[in-house]
């Protein structure tokens, strides 16, 4: 199984990367790391995210307050978005066409 990432979503992880390393000098390698393990462990079981509405998933991440949001198929783990938890829900909808 592969992943891929949505072009805003991969913006969204390097920037949230960048902005928590610019506060704590290596908070942006554990925020890296953190979102590297959620996606292995997707890999390794698509299923473990909560439902969404159609047939989207998302993880919550332990120590950061963001969520993986992704759709799942036989061989590809398709990220969406790298959504802050403050965020207005759902605003990643468009992206939905896009995969």
């Amino acid at each position: 199984m592969n992943y891929e990432f949505h072009p805003e979503a991969e913006r969204e992880f390097h920037e949230a990367a960048l902005h928590y390393e610019s506060s704590v000098p290596g908070l942006g390698r554990s925020f890296r790391d953190e979102i590297s393990r959620v996606i292995e462990l997707l890999l390794e079981n698509p299923e473990s995210g909560s439902m969404l509405a159609g047939g989207l998933r998302h993880f919550v991440l332990r120590r950061f307050p963001f969520s993986v949001v992704y759709a799942g198929a036989a061989d590809l783990i398709f990220v969406i978005a790298i959504a802050h938890g403050s965020r207005e829900p759902g605003y990643w909808q468009p992206r939905i066409q896009d995969r």
